[in-house]
């Protein structure tokens, strides 16, 4: 009998476009592979409305609870993977990459392969070991429906030193974002502490004091008020996890593509939701952080990756159309 690692709860939104169960809850965690789900589902690891369910094509329905029953994680074998990634710098300690949206970061138990982590291993070969097999070289995270810059430790002194750059708020950490709603205060500051959601244990939610300090910059680039759509760029001090979909969320302004924090599709074009192809309009365009060894400092910038950039593009067409 395996040992149960977490439970985690979640409830079906009206806006979820799938309803079979397998699907639901391997959009709802995607560590996990949709074949490890439903593997689990027909173990009986999966509650629906505290019915045990062992049928992956259940279909659930707007309000159902969802209870998922993680057992915990067996030793995993990470291999070398040919996928294709854009490294922006590289030297004996570390590199500069560009994650596409898509990727997930590590693997996890039944999602072992088609990881950052599988890539880094096959460009780079050695990699950092402080975060362990599944982490190695991983310093920091973006979400997987997230794009953008990221630092990757081939030693575990400049894993260390790096580590230590983040937690301490040595880094420079800029975003751009496509939000739903027109934002209307130019440059503003969210200081709201984010805890993680009381029901829903894979969500993070403003939490007044009992959640962790996070501290976000926003500044407003460009509006489209004919569909109510704005552009933002914004800078976080500090790196709690989901940090800028929740405070953009908790002011009414969810990401473009952000499911799990309330966008919703019927808010955009269906040109521009197929253009988005399931990820979520944010993008880590600028990172800065001084060199594990010289001490100098590196600072690196991209331009609006696909998809951000066809559907950035597309919102200023249909804008200027209703003009």
């Amino acid at each position: 009998m395996k040992k149960i690692a977490e439970v985690l709860e979640f409830e079906v939104p009206g806006e979820f476009p799938v309803r079979r169960l397998d699907q639901f809850l391997s959009h709802s965690y995607p560590e996990f592979s949709r074949t490890y789900i439903k593997k689990l589902i027909e173990e009986g690891f999966v509650f629906v409305n505290s019915k045990e369910v062992r049928k992956p094509s259940y279909r659930v329905k707007k309000g159902d609870r969802v209870v998922f029953h993680v057992p915990e994680p067996v030793p995993v074998t990470i291999e070398p993977e040919k996928i294709p990634l854009q490294i922006l710098y590289q030297d004996e300690e570390i590199a500069v990459i560009v994650k596409p949206c898509g990727l997930v970061v590590h693997p996890s138990p039944g999602h072992t392969s088609g990881t950052l982590v599988n890539a880094l291993l096959y460009h780079f070969g050695s990699l950092s070991s402080e975060g362990g097999v599944e982490r190695a070289g991983i310093v920091h995270r973006l979400d997987k429906e997230t794009s953008g810059l990221m630092v990757v430790a081939k030693t575990d002194r400049a894993h260390r030193e790096l580590t230590r750059q983040f937690a301490h708020r040595k880094t420079l950490k800029h975003y751009r974002a496509l939000v739903s709603g027109v934002v209307e205060r130019d440059h503003f500051e969210v200081n709201a502490p984010i805890g993680r959601h009381p029901v829903d244990r894979k969500k993070f939610t403003v939490y007044g004091l009992a959640g962790r300090p996070a501290r976000t910059q926003v500044w407003v680039l460009e509006r489209f008020e004919k569909i109510g759509v704005t552009l933002l760029k914004l800078r976080i001090y500090t790196g709690r996890t989901h940090q800028i979909r929740v405070h953009l969320s908790s002011l009414g302004h969810p990401v473009l593509g952000d499911l799990t924090y309330g966008f919703k599709r019927k808010s955009l074009s269906k040109e521009v939701i197929e253009l988005m192809s399931n990820c979520n309009m944010l993008v880590a365009y600028r990172l800065g952080f001084y060199h594990p060894s010289s001490e100098q400092w590196l600072e690196f910038e991209i331009d609006d990756p696909e998809p951000f950039g066809l559907v950035l593009a597309k919102i200023r067409k249909l804008n200027r159309s209703l003009c």
